[in-house]
């Protein structure tokens, strides 16, 4: 899937299963919500800190797919097309970072 057609498979859900997008700090509330759980495995699972009983089954994979959806509902609404905003992004960075990350002694 392409992040064109994810985000008309976003909008085709939210108009026949979520009646309407929650305004735009509501889906900003809910974004951070989910990067918090998202948080919480990475800490758990790669970090000093230990799975609680009931958390030992959650799913990475699933709470980065909630963040995905959250954001391109955020994207939709906002009326940006994050395929043109990726592409601008990476050749961003890649402008500006070609040589930075090489030179990080801390890289090597």
């Amino acid at each position: 899937m392409t992040i064109t057609e994810a985000q008309k498979t976003v909008d085709e859900w939210i108009k026949t299963n979520g009646v309407r997008y929650f305004d735009e700090l509501t889906n900003t509330a809910i974004l951070m919500e989910e990067v918090g759980e998202v948080a919480r495995i990475m800490a758990r699972k790669y970090g000093e800190q230990s799975f609680k009983g009931s958390e030992k089954n959650n799913d990475l994979g699933d709470e980065l797919s909630d963040v995905l959806f959250v954001l391109i509902c955020i994207a939709n609404q906002t009326g940006i097309d994050l395929t043109e905003a990726f592409q601008k992004n990476i050749k961003k960075k890649t402008e500006r970072d070609s040589d930075r990350h090489h030179e990080n002694e801390k890289l090597k």
